[in-house]
């Protein structure tokens, strides 16, 4: 998909029908047992990775539930903005969304915890939590309060750390700086003296390409290179201390779905877990090719931060997870299940996955 079409699609989600009232949803249609949703999404509707996983969703629940659930399927903007999907499946004027539930903080702090920690956990190690830590239960239990029943998304993998217009070598270099990153990691590096601004993805690379930023994080070589960035800002830094295991997510109205059968929840629910799995090959596999041709045709020059860096963004990371983490009662519960489970996996994965990759690293020949 071309980035004007993106970005076309994507700043309607902010501008174009910021406008449009809830009275003026339609209300689920059932006609002759077959229930009529709407699911809304923070993106463009054909976002390749997103929007195409939105769409895939919706179908394949319409044919194992054999057409008796049908799901409609609009992109940011068509209906709501696309910062406005939260509210509107609270109020049961659409019936589901996918989005990435940090982008809900503002109704509750704990939100940023199913979604991404700086130097929290891999996408894999957030599942465990979610699924054998006590994680999706939290989640019930916070999402309930606004009528939302939630499922975890794919993980898209480790984030970069983002788009710079120049070197970053000390960390002198982020004071003054204006970067979009969303989330926790928006909170750390205001600590570092950067203006942070949140911008849905279609306003990006204008901003980037104006100057109004000066750099900007998104997700990774696949999504990145969809939007251009490598045409205004060529230095690229790695790790994405700020998002280790992104998640994204499904939501379905609370009522709606307490009054689903057990099998009509079962095949919802399934579906949802294929598709984690499907659209996070296709993230990993696709974030690998565009890397190469970021790097090899558009001259992009690929850094690492500094240990440093790395290590100063670490310690204010925990600073400001431990922040949002006692901000009140519920947050305290989510902050002290995602801490516990967190150490439990550093010990393993040191041992494990760690150990593997330092292994593979070592200078023998393969194949």
């Amino acid at each position: 998909m071309k980035r004007r079409t993106f970005i076309k699609g994507a700043t309607a989600a902010g501008v174009a029908t910021a406008a449009v009232a809830a009275s003026n949803f339609p209300k689920p249609a059932i006609a002759s047992g077959v229930k009529e949703w709407k699911m809304v999404m923070s993106w463009p509707l054909n976002l390749p990775g997103l929007g195409t996983s939105g769409q895939r969703v919706a179908r394949r629940i319409g044919e194992l539930s054999e057409g008796k659930i049908k799901i409609k399927v609009y992109g940011g903007g068509e209906l709501v903005p696309a910062m406005q999907v939260f509210d509107a499946v609270s109020k049961g004027d659409a019936e589901m969304y996918m989005s990435a539930e940090y982008y809900f903080q503002g109704k509750h702090k704990a939100f940023n915890f199913f979604t991404a920690v700086p130097y929290g956990m891999t996408g894999s190690e957030t599942y465990s939590w979610m699924r054998y830590g006590g994680g999706q239960e939290l989640w019930d239990k916070l999402s309930a309060q606004f009528n939302l029943k939630g499922f975890l998304g794919a993980p898209t993998g480790v984030q970069m750390g983002g788009w710079f217009r120049k070197e970053i070598n000390s960390l002198d270099d982020f004071n003054g700086l204006k970067f979009r990153m969303p989330g926790i990691g928006g909170e750390v590096l205001r600590k570092l003296g950067v203006a942070v601004v949140n911008l849905p993805g279609g306003e990006v690379f204008p901003a980037l390409q104006a100057g109004t930023i000066d750099g900007t994080e998104w997700v990774g070589p696949w999504f990145d290179m969809m939007l251009g960035f490598h045409k205004v800002a060529k230095y690229y830094y790695h790790p994405g201390f700020h998002e280790p295991g992104t998640t994204g997510s499904f939501n379905i109205n609370k009522g709606l779905w307490d009054s689903l059968t057990k099998n009509e929840q079962l095949l919802i629910e399934t579906v949802i877990q294929a598709e984690a799995m499907i659209q996070g090959a296709e993230f990993n596999a696709r974030n690998n090719a565009s890397l190469n041709v970021l790097m090899s045709k558009h001259g992009v020059k690929l850094r690492q931060f500094s240990n440093d860096i790395l290590t100063k963004l670490g310690t204010l990371s925990g600073e400001v997870v431990a922040e949002i983490g006692n901000t009140d009662a519920t947050s305290k519960e989510v902050y002290d299940s995602y801490l516990a489970f967190r150490k439990q996996s550093l010990s393993y994965t040191k041992i494990s996955e760690q150990g593997f990759m330092n292994a593979r690293l070592l200078p023998f020949k393969f194949g």
